[in-house]
Order: C-alpha cells, then sequence, then structure tokens
C-alpha cells in the first residue's frame, strides 16, 4: 500500500471532506441504539435557526465506498435546497455494529432510527443501488415519515434468475468477487460493469489502492450483508409490495450490473405514483456520471407537486 501522501485515494479523500464541508455538512457520530453507532454528513445543528427551515433529504449510498465517496455531487447541489443527510450504511466507512443481524431490512431500521434520534420527523429518502433496497424498506416500513423516494440504479425486483446473468456478464462465480474486488483485476470488471466509459490506460497501482483504501476494510461483514439481502431469497416469482409515496425511478441506459429491463419492471411493480426516467449514456452511477441531468431531474420531482 502506498504511503497515504502518495496515495491519489487518500488525496481525493481529503478534497471530498472539504466539499461536504464547504455545502455546510458536517462529520458528526450518534448511537442509535446499545449496540449501533452511525457516522454521517449532516447540517450543523447548532447554526440552524428557525428562518432556515428546508424539507430534509436522506441520501442512501451503493454497495462500494463510503457514502462521501458515491453523494458529493448531490451534498453540494441539494444542500442550498434541502436539510441533506448523508449516512454511512452499517460497516461501511465508520459506520459500526455489535448486532448479528445482517439484512438490508436492519439498514433501513438503522437508517429509520437514525432520523428519529436527529428529531426528523418527515423526509425524503433517495438510495442508489444497495441503498435503493434500504430506501425502499424505510418507505414500507414508515409511510407517514417518508414523503417521496428516489430509487436510483437499484434492482429491488432481483430474482435469482437476474443473479446468475449478472454473474454470467462478469464471467464470475460470485457475487462477492463483482461487489467486494480484492484485486486490481476484479476491480476493473466492476468498474466495466458498473461505469459507461472505459479505463483501458489506468495502471494496476491505482486500482490496487482504491481497493486497499476503500474495499478492504469489514470485509467479513460486508460479504454478510450481501448474503443477507432478503430481497434475493425465494424463488422467481417477484412479488414486491407497492409504495404509498410518490416514486422515481432513475436509471442508466447502459446499466450492466441491473440491467435497463429491471427498471421498466419495477416501474410496473412498486406503485401507482410511480414513474421512471432514463438518462442516456450512463451506466450504473448516473449520478457520477452525468449528475447535472440526474440532480435536476430528481430536484423537479421532489419540489414539484404530488
Amino acid at each position: 500500500m502506498a504511503p497515504s501522501f502518495l496515495s491519489f485515494v487518500s488525496l481525493y479523500g481529503i478534497y471530498l471532506r472539504r466539499c461536504f464541508a464547504t455545502s455546510g455538512l458536517t462529520s458528526q457520530f450518534i448511537d442509535i441504539d446499545d449496540h449501533t453507532t452511525i457516522h454521517f454528513w449532516a447540517p450543523n445543528p447548532d447554526h440552524q435557526t428557525p428562518q432556515q427551515q428546508k424539507p430534509a433529504l436522506l441520501l442512501l449510498h451503493g454497495f462500494g465506498p463510503s457514502a462521501m465517496w458515491q453523494w458529493r455531487r448531490q451534498a453540494q447541489f441539494f444542500s442550498p435546497h434541502f436539510h441533506v443527510y448523508v449516512p454511512d450504511l452499517v460497516f461501511f466507512g465508520d459506520s459500526t455494529t455489535k448486532s448479528k443481524e445482517r439484512s438490508e431490512v436492519f439498514q433501513a431500521v438503522s437508517m429509520g432510527k437514525l432520523m428519529e434520534k436527529l428529531q426528523v420527523k418527515k423526509y425524503h429518502v433517495m438510495g442508489t443501488s444497495y441503498g435503493g433496497f434500504v430506501a425502499y424498506h424505510m418507505a414500507k416500513l414508515w409511510p407517514e415519515k417518508v414523503e417521496k423516494v428516489v430509487i436510483a440504479s437499484s434492482g429491488v425486483n432481483m430474482r435469482k434468475a437476474d443473479n446468475m446473468e449478472l454473474l454470467q456478464r462478469a464471467n464470475v462465480e460470485n457475487v462477492e468477487d463483482i461487489m467486494l474486488p480484492e484485486t486490481a483485476t476484479q476491480l476493473r470488471t466492476l468498474t466495466r460493469l458498473a461505469i459507461s466509459r472505459r479505463f483501458t490506460m489506468v495502471p494496476d497501482f491505482f486500482w490496487k489502492d482504491v481497493v486497499n483504501q476503500l474495499y478492504s476494510e469489514n470485509r467479513n461483514e460486508k460479504l454478510q450483508l450481501l448474503k443477507g439481502i432478503t430481497l434475493l431469497a425465494g424463488d422467481d416469482s417477484c412479488k414486491l409490495p407497492p409504495l404509498q409515496q410518490d416514486v422515481l425511478i432513475v436509471w442508466g441506459d447502459k446499466d450492466q450490473i441491473f440491467p435497463l429491463k429491471m427498471a421498466h419492471e419495477l416501474e410496473e411493480l412498486i406503485g401507482k405514483k410511480t414513474r421512471l426516467e432514463i438518462i442516456q449514456n450512463t451506466s450504473h452511477v448516473p449520478q457520477i456520471e452525468n449528475s447535472t441531468q440526474f440532480n435536476n431531474i430528481v430536484k423537479n420531482f421532489l419540489c414539484g407537486s404530488s
């Protein structure tokens, strides 16, 4: 591993923290119960006044690096319009638990406890990929608290057959070989599936730095999280309870993790108050690949009338 002063990942991490800080967000910790501590970025409670009342927006990241690596452009864009809360899900970043629970339902309950501890009574929630699974469950558990829902690039309707097709596209035997890369080769595979651009000229030492800095911590616990996704269990009959809220689904047309056909199916399954927006020439992370279009789509949805 390269020393931190030589590591691009470490240096870029400093830049990301500065971006969050200049957006009015501070790094905070809170014990949501006797077992679980959540790290999150949020407005400084000491600096808020009654004149600064804005709607609340909770951002839930996907499997991979911590929240600040996935939501930087959204934190900057939405902070002037919303009180933005950007937590690390349990076992990502600095969020930890002593609990043995490993499902995305546990993640949803933990995020619900976080917002309750922060005394945020109502909020919008946006989740990408794995975070979309969590967002779906939050909306289902607390329809009186969760207002509008944004699900981005998230195969909440994923069947076992979809999982097998993903393994075939990646040419691997296990999903952890994609989602929890241990080598430069595995990270190249994940990048090929998740990002529409190609990075053929990037040297191996860069990929290794990313693996060491962003994918090595809590590996066993994250593997348990992958195996604990409840929506992957059962047979191929996808019975997904609809949501009561207005729901926006955002997808990249070139997504190779959760192909676009899953977005169309999810639109039909998740409720009558659902609409799908497709961002062209992006893959699994449209919030990064075309943040301008992504942010404007989401803002129009959240700020528009039901």
